[in-house]
């Protein structure tokens, strides 16, 4: 394979072929597969882990400083490494034996969640080592999303691959709801330091779990050129694969135009549905709830649906009516069903851009791809701040309607002028 110029992408259907033999209700096929279970266990260790870190940082920041500036910088430092490290993240996981790279990345979230948890129990805490443990753990972050993704296609068969991105979607959306809960009673029952060891053993846990996959390496075309050239190729390809650059740009919507909504959440909760405490926890609850739901039916069915650019470009749309939908709401009943809508509809927009991608992507140039598909959650800031500034000016309901309106818009323009995404079929 070329190690410069235009790559050519995985041979892809663009007619209309016969439909897939009826399988039956499979829901959990994925699951029958020994290497994708392990796959699997370790994907809900790590996002539990995650949602007990992010509640945990947060309490442990404001406890020690009081300074909400201060929490604001830190999301920030978290949300860097994806923008800026992505693209080099990826180029190491082509380049590197996946699976080791993948238990290397283990072995030092819990070294250093174990290590914070030493200095928050003793005492030694400053505000910067928060910000440095941050900073590393978010690097790790960046290269252990693209990289998990990679290693999918090669422990499902390909028809498998749907329900296995949707069945991943389902424990990230799980720990979700469970997570922050969690964490915040663990921090009541053992403490700041012990949610930080349970962080660590967490990803011990993970660890245990990726060691028993047995995943050939077989180094690619990655390691004959430089670094930089490994990365001006992924690029090349990218932009000489229409279907795949549609499928990029398209990912990068909902992190801007729609991942907002969350952060307005309390706004809505004592401006506009005038609720209490338990009112604010239904409408943060309810977005997981549907994404669970939505990811259990795509697992069941979406290895029948060959033409998936269709479901992309619909739920996208769908999105975008939800967000408007839940921006006119006065009371919380439609405003739960607004957004149980809203999480589903988002999840199964962003489930079936992954599934795309990874059947049409080769597997040598997946990293790379991947890690460029990560840099849209480097932007989430970016749609937070623009969210913040316009409900200033425009308050908040007016804010998410834009926003709803901006997603329906871009899925209008995409079904018109990117043909090649409707006509993949996987």
């Amino acid at each position: 394979m070329p190690t410069n110029g235009v790559v050519p992408a995985r041979p892809v259907t663009t007619r209309t072929e016969p439909p897939l033999p009826a399988r039956g209700l499979n829901t959990f096929s994925s699951l029958a597969h020994i290497g994708y279970r392990y796959l699997w266990i370790g994907t809900l260790f790590m996002s539990l882990g995650q949602w007990i870190q992010q509640v945990t940082l947060g309490y442990v920041m404001y406890d020690l400083t009081g300074s909400s500036v201060l929490l604001g910088v830190l999301s920030t430092v978290r949300a860097l490494p994806f923008l800026l490290l992505s693209p080099i993240a990826g180029v190491l996981v082509d380049r590197l034996d996946r699976q080791k790279l993948l238990i290397g990345i283990q072995m030092l979230l819990a070294v250093t969640a174990l290590t914070m948890g030493v200095f928050v129990g003793t005492g030694l805490l400053h505000p910067w080592h928060l910000f440095v443990f941050s900073l590393i753990t978010a690097s790790a972050w960046a290269a252990n999303q693209p990289l998990r993704q990679t290693l999918v296609p090669k422990v499902v068969p390909r028809e498998d691959v749907s329900n296995a991105v949707a069945l991943n979607s389902v424990a990230f959306n799980i720990t979700k709801i469970v997570g922050p809960a969690l964490g915040g009673f663990l921090i009541a029952w053992v403490g700041a330091p012990g949610n930080f060891f349970v962080q660590g053993l967490a990803y011990v846990a993970v660890l245990l779990s990726v060691s028993q996959l047995h995943i050939a390496h077989i180094p690619g075309d990655a390691t004959q050129g430089s670094m930089w050239a490994n990365l001006t190729e992924g690029l090349a390809y990218v932009r000489a694969t229409p279907a795949v650059l549609a499928l990029l740009i398209a990912a990068l919507v909902p992190s801007v135009m729609a991942m907002p909504y969350q952060t307005l959440m309390p706004v809505f909760q004592k401006d506009v549905l005038n609720v209490g405490p338990e009112g604010l926890g239904l409408l943060l609850a309810a977005p997981g709830i549907g994404a669970v739901l939505c990811t259990l039916v795509l697992a069941s069915f979406a290895e029948r649906v060959r033409k998936k650019g269709y479901i992309l470009l619909a739920a996208m749309g769908a999105t975008g009516l939800c967000l408007i939908w839940f921006s006119r709401t006065t009371t919380l009943p439609s405003a739960l069903v607004a957004l149980v809508g809203l999480g589903g509809f988002q999840i199964l927009y962003n489930a079936t851009n992954m599934t795309m991608l990874q059947l049409i992507v080769p597997d040598f140039l997946m990293g790379r791809v991947m890690s460029i598909y990560m840099i849209n959650v480097g932007l989430s800031p970016a749609g937070a701040l623009f969210g913040g500034i316009t409900t200033q000016l425009i308050g908040a309901p007016n804010t998410l309607a834009v926003m709803g309106s901006i997603v329906v818009a871009m899925a209008v323009v995409m079904f018109f002028r990117n043909p090649e995404m409707r006509r993949v079929v996987t």
